[in-house]
């Protein structure tokens, strides 16, 4: 429920309202609803990327300590994780076109992907990390290449279903992606070195891992609950 006031109406009316037309055009009103559920919608899609952040990051911190591990990313690691598999993308999803309605459970639905999708994410670099050596920078490096792989595919899940500016942008992110550790000078910058051919396979195994798993999870605990809200709201995507 919204209470709204004309700008020229009482001052008890105006002040009590949650929004005051200021040039009394009631037609306003659909540009205003559409904005709000545009805004709302997209917001629940792009969150649980940064809550599946949250979770891998504090996982790993623990993990880590727990193991007397040295760290496995360096901060120009996650800038060049967060860069293609959350910030970049998650701007632009969130000023897509979406008119679904607001319906209840934003906080569980996007929950029931960020855990499970942060928890294998977590699980797939610290493996990299142990199996190809903790400590070294060829550790650090299939750690981040795992994760981005692992993250790069919940973001696909999160952009569904893929219409065409989507799967562009996707494929835009995936080559900056390959980019980053392809390219000598930003191979160089994030701090990261080309793996071996002993250490490919090992990175292929857990990205290619996490990439499986998160999709089960996607299946097994959030697309149905999704669903579910995008046929309550009305979704025109």
């Amino acid at each position: 429920d919204l209470g709204i006031a004309m700008g020229n109406g009482s001052r008890a009316t105006k002040a009590v309202a949650q929004l005051v037309l200021v040039d009394d055009r009631f037609s306003v009103l659909p540009g205003v609803v559409a904005e709000g559920r545009r805004i709302i919608a997209n917001m629940e899609r792009v969150s649980a990327l940064f809550l599946a952040k949250t979770t891998y990051a504090t996982v790993i911190a623990v993990l880590t300590a727990l193991f007397a591990w040295t760290y496995p990313f360096l901060p120009r690691h996650f800038t060049y994780i967060d860069a293609f598999t959350i910030g970049i993308p998650a701007f632009f999803i969130a000023l897509g076109p979406n008119t679904r309605r607001y319906v209840p459970g934003f906080l569980g639905r996007t929950l029931r992907l960020a855990v499970p999708s942060g928890l294998v994410l977590s699980g797939a670099a610290l493996g990299a990390y142990g199996v190809v050596g903790t400590g070294s920078v060829a550790g650090q490096t299939a750690a981040t290449l795992a994760l981005m792989a692992g993250a790069l595919w919940l973001l696909s899940i999160t952009a569904r279903p893929l219409v065409g500016w989507r799967v562009g942008l996707l494929a835009a992110m995936a080559v900056g992606a390959v980019a980053g550790v392809l390219v000598p000078l930003t191979r160089h910058f994030f701090a990261l070195e080309w793996p071996t051919s002993q250490q490919w396979p090992v990175v292929a195994c857990f990205g290619l891992g996490a990439c499986l798993l998160i999709e089960v999870a996607h299946r097994l605990f959030a697309r149905r609950a999704h669903a579910e809200a995008e046929a309550r709201g009305g979704s025109e995507r």
